[in-house]
């Protein structure tokens, strides 16, 4: 309890708590989920609504991460290849990372060695961690020395790097402004869109379980007499209006009226249609913080992109490729170690949404006179 107080003390500014070395930010209940606006910040329940519980944001996430998996690997090292190619929990390893890059800001990988024929020690396995379970330890300098992995109540510890420089872990982030030290990830940008379409789609889930009947009105019949309803009488059919009617749990539920009331049915209001298009423009706010054309994922109304070849094209330049670059980037850096002239990068000649922009490039290339045929093989990356 002392734990969450200090917290609260700390978001508000009353606390006489110090600030952790470099401006690291509070780590929760997930370890290397960090908080970001509402504390406590809960990973795992993000990942629930989004991902698990919102079609949207899941097929973003797979689209993306789906295609950083199965893009092309330029030619290098074979055991190299072998390792960043092979298997984590079951999918790709690319795969894995991206997801976790996309969803948390986070990825660690575990370098598993093994010795070789010659009884020297060489990486044998790339294992993507689950990073909602990684902490990072600082030192006094507020530089990373250790990352503990925490699975219940099992803790491993892994040293940033052994006696002789090489890492155990190596931890590919996205760029967060505030933290030196964890990533920032696309489910706070989209969380907020999340609410909404999933709230949307609890509300037409209701609507259609109550027989999906529009909204009306409660007329009074006065009578003969031209009486009309007590203060009494108002006060009660208020509250069983707001107690039985109201909310999207009760949407479009059939009424019991009294004597002296009817129900006037009436079309749908000017606020559900506003309704049913700000599910759809949450929809398009989902796809835009995980980096996906709105057109892809089936959501009409976009005109920024031509036509569907140019919303995939559009993907692969400002989303994969970029993405698929920080990982491999990262993987060579951390193996560096054992493989130091090595490089990792994606073949963009393999790739057949790239294809135009190739022929492209070839045919500029061709038709430059002023170079020799030597020169366009070196322009065009070919040996």
């Amino acid at each position: 309890m002392k734990f969450w107080e200090n917290i609260s003390l700390a978001f508000k500014g009353g606390g006489q708590q110090a600030k952790p070395p470099l401006g690291r930010s509070y780590i929760g209940a997930y370890g290397g989920a960090v908080f970001s606006g509402e504390a406590p910040f809960s990973y795992e329940g993000r990942v629930r609504e989004a991902y698990v519980d919102n079609a949207i944001a899941q097929r973003a996430v797979r689209i993306v991460a789906e295609g950083v998996g199965g893009a092309p690997l330029a030619p290098t090292e074979e055991k190299l290849a072998a390792l960043v190619n092979a298997t984590s929990a079951g999918q790709s390893l690319l795969e894995t990372i991206a997801a976790h890059l996309l969803l948390h800001g986070n990825a660690y990988v575990q370098i598993m060695c093994a010795p070789d024929a010659k009884g020297v020690e060489r990486p044998a396995e790339l294992f993507a961690l689950r990073p909602d379970r990684i902490t990072i330890e600082p030192d006094e300098k507020g530089w990373p020395v250790a990352y503990v992995y925490r699975a219940g109540e099992h803790q491993t510890r892994f040293t940033a790097q052994d006696e002789m420089g090489r890492p155990a872990i190596i931890h590919i982030k996205a760029f967060h402004p505030t933290d030196d030290h964890y990533g920032l990830g696309c489910l706070g940008a989209a969380a907020k869109a999340v609410a909404v379409h999933n709230a949307a789609a609890q509300w037409n889930r209701a609507l259609l379980d109550n027989a999906a009947r529009p909204s009306g009105a409660l007329v009074f019949d006065p009578g003969p007499d031209g009486s009309a309803l007590s203060s009494d009488q108002f006060d009660r059919l208020k509250a069983e209006m707001e107690a039985s009617f109201a909310g999207a749990g009760n949407a479009g539920r059939p009424m019991l009226l009294e004597g002296g009331l009817k129900w006037q049915s009436m079309s749908m209001t000017p606020a559900d249609m506003d309704f049913v298009a700000l599910k759809a423009a949450a929809a398009r706010e989902i796809a835009l913080a995980f980096g996906v054309p709105p057109m892809l994922l089936g959501l009409p109304g976009d005109n920024s992109y031509a036509n569907y070849r140019e919303a995939n094209r559009a993907l692969w330049r400002l989303t994969i490729l970029p993405l698929a670059g920080k990982i491999l980037d990262g993987l060579a850096g951390g193996l560096e170690a054992w493989w130091p002239e090595a490089k990792l990068a994606i073949d963009r000649d393999q790739i057949p949404a790239l294809s135009e922009d190739r022929e492209r490039l070839w045919q500029q290339v061709s038709d430059a006179d002023f170079l020799s045929p030597e020169e366009k093989r070196s322009r065009l990356g070919i040996d």
